[in-house]
């Protein structure tokens, strides 16, 4: 780290399979740190309290079996870029974000005219766990902040979820869910009240290209 410029880093465990609940931060030497809980002298006295030892040595395990692994990065992105390029035949879907600049295991995709609560409550009786947001806002219906500074649509901001992929995906995980997305996302823009909107772009998209 010698080399880095970076002054402070958080790790979360659970992003490389450690348990839930621990994580890390990294403190560059001489920077001035002030600590959020006082009290008393743990961590070098920046952060109070009993630290949790199952969790610390869980997460320098998960850790290590990270590096030890860390060649199925490439497997993680290729499976992520063919669930990627089945979820974008859909039509009225985009890639939120950056393609390049990226983490290699998620893609946050956005489907058009629906409610992605919508889409994780039906993926949800097929087995298949997704996300509308990060952790620290589940249970909240508003769309992520994070994609409402990137200045994205309505209609795309509320229909937009994210999959996660990790070392232990398989392809045909992906494959079951390049199977039932087509028909879910269908079932639900003939329900979604933003049909009328979807027409109407439709007739504006149409009218743009024959111009």
């Amino acid at each position: 780290m010698k080399t880095s410029t970076i002054d402070l880093m958080t790790i979360s465990g659970h992003k490389f399979h450690a348990p839930k609940g621990v994580g890390a931060l990294f403190v560059r030497k001489g920077f001035r740190f002030r600590p959020l809980l006082i009290g008393g002298h743990q961590e070098r006295g920046r952060r109070a309290g009993t630290e949790n030892v199952p969790g610390l040595i869980g997460l320098g395990k998960a850790a290590e079996l990270a590096l030890a692994n860390f060649a199925d990065v490439q497997q993680e992105q290729h499976l992520r870029d063919r669930l990627e390029k089945g979820l974008l035949t859909i039509a009225n879907t985009e890639v939120n974000g950056d393609r390049q600049h990226r983490l290699p295991n998620t893609t946050n995709i956005g489907f058009k005219y629906i409610e992605g609560e919508a889409i994780l409550l039906s993926l949800d009786k097929y087995g298949i766990c997704a996300s509308s947001g990060s952790a620290c806002t589940s249970g909240s219906l508003e769309p992520s902040h994070v994609l409402q500074a990137m200045g994205l649509p309505y209609t795309i901001l509320h229909g937009s979820i994210r999959f996660s992929l990790s070392r232990h995906t398989t392809a045909p995980e992906v494959d079951r869910v390049l199977e039932v997305m087509p028909g879910l996302v269908q079932r639900l823009r003939d329900m979604s009240p933003f049909n009328n909107d979807q027409a109407e772009w439709l007739q504006e998209r149409t009218l743009v290209a024959s111009r």
